[in-house]
């Protein structure tokens, strides 16, 4: 974890940036010695929030399968991708 005072956010911009580039990982930054805001490159943020949607869409998945929906074998799920590939060809 990356912590830094907020006055480096205003006095050492360039390297803050460069350092989140670098570590792909959140700077938390302090004000008064307590946490105040939390600085991260763009593709991190990009990423982390990709990370967030697909386990949303795992848990969804995995709620439906305990309510009892239907669920494919590998098996039937290479099959039917096999039957799709065949219609389009």
């Amino acid at each position: 974890m990356l912590i830094k005072p907020s006055t480096s956010l205003r006095n050492e911009y360039n390297d803050i940036s460069a350092l989140c580039k670098e570590k792909m990982e959140p700077i938390f930054l302090t004000k008064n010695g307590h946490g105040d805001l939390v600085v991260m490159s763009i593709p991190t943020y990009q990423m982390r929030e990709e990370m967030l949607n697909l386990r949303e869409k795992l848990l969804d998945a995995e709620a439906q399968r305990l309510s009892g929906c239907k669920t494919y074998s590998i098996e039937e799920v290479s099959l039917r991708l096999k039957e799709l590939i065949d219609e389009k060809i």
